[in-house]
């Protein structure tokens, strides 16, 4: 169980006005952000950082998606993060998700789901990296 986790506002929530009150219910959940950036991926770097999964078939959509517009991406620490955080952000199915979580509020398709939440510390650890080096982190 680790104290951090990584997160994205992915650029549907941006575009649409919504990484004020995404930040707001990560705070309001107990997070305290230890990094963040707003920055635009190019088509190069989201196809990186989706790398695991580039021989599924909406591999090439996800990556158009994550580079067509800004994200926010932010290192988050709270006791046990990962697992809090993934309760948070609910389903990724925003018709499925919780009443409360961020994709139940924010998201508009599994496809267009506002956020992105590591789903283990491995992938936490990689995931910030990726965005953050260590001066970069408080």
């Amino acid at each position: 169980m680790s104290n951090r986790t990584f997160t994205m506002i992915k650029p549907d929530a941006t575009q649409n006005g919504h990484t004020g009150g995404i930040l707001a219910m990560i705070n309001e959940a107990g997070f305290r952000i230890v990094a963040m950036k707003t920055t635009q991926l190019s088509a190069e770097k989201a196809g990186e950082f989706y790398a695991v999964h580039k021989e599924r078939p909406f591999y090439g959509e996800l990556v158009a998606f994550m580079s067509r517009g800004p994200i926010t991406a932010a290192i988050l620490e709270k006791s046990n993060a990962v697992e809090d955080f993934r309760k948070l952000i609910g389903a990724t199915n925003p018709a499925q998700a919780d009443e409360g979580t961020i994709r139940k509020k924010y998201a508009t398709s599994i496809g267009e789901n506002a956020v992105h939440g590591s789903d283990s510390d491995e992938n936490a650890a990689v995931e910030g990296a990726f965005f953050f080096s260590k001066l970069e982190q408080f």
